[in-house]
């Protein structure tokens, strides 16, 4: 019987396979990294270290001042079903959006653009100020702060604090519609938050939106001044 050979050589076939499993390899990494979980991680970094202690301005790239305000989530004063809205400048923080079902604690800003969905949730200006009649809208990026906002479902509820009140809603419905199609997004005689985001791609941006609906349960309006936050 021929003796095998232990020269240490690798196979033809291991020495043919071994460049094409690698090349397999590195092209699965560069499709993972294109999702870019990085941004992930550094959004909840960001999130768990957030001074909520203070009302700090920041100049962006393109000169907009990005104000993160001190929002209280642990109001114990009294509270009223009727109270005054606030309208914060446009860069400010104006609430704070949990949702514990999906794990959401998202920095919300007044306005719009790049720098500010960098820093968390934007609420679209010409939506009704959180609190007030009509439809609240709120938007995010899906491969940071609304990751995880297809985990909502029916019936979970979402909470916005204020430095006014703390509101409560309760999801409605889920809704998918295209980026050209913003019937969603419009004003509306009930009180209503609509939440939404890009459909989650691999590779590229979508047209489609995904997110909920939600109703409007509770309005508490603070009326301890010593305890409502700093506006």
């Amino acid at each position: 019987m021929k003796r095998q050979s232990r020269s240490g050589k690798l196979p033809l076939a291991v020495q043919i396979l071994l460049p094409l499993l690698l090349a397999l390899l590195c092209g699965g990494v560069l499709l993972l990294a294109s999702i870019r979980p990085y941004e992930i991680a550094k959004t909840y970094l960001r999130i768990g270290f957030m001074d909520s202690g203070s009302t700090n301005p920041n100049s962006g790239t393109s000169g907009l001042n990005i104000v993160e305000t001190d929002i209280d989530t642990d109001y114990t004063g009294a509270t009223s079903a009727e109270g005054d809205v606030a309208v914060s400048a446009y860069g400010s923080q104006c609430a704070i959006l949990e949702c514990k079902s999906a794990g959401l604690y998202v920095p919300v800003y007044w306005g719009g653009g790049s720098e500010l969905l960098e820093k968390g949730a934007c609420q679209t200006p010409a939506s009704a100020v959180i609190g007030s009649t009509g439809n609240s809208v709120i938007s995010a990026h899906v491969n940071t702060f609304f990751h995880d906002l297809n985990q909502l479902k029916k019936g979970d509820t979402v909470t916005l604090y204020t430095t006014y009140g703390k509101f409560t809603y309760e999801v409605s419905e889920q809704i998918q519609f295209q980026s050209s199609n913003d019937g969603c997004l419009k004003q509306t005689d009930d009180d209503r938050l609509t939440l939404y985001t890009c459909e989650m791609q691999l590779l590229g941006s979508s047209d489609t939106r995904i997110g909920v609906v939600c109703k409007l349960t509770q309005r508490e309006f603070y009326t301890d001044d010593t305890k409502g936050g700093t506006p």
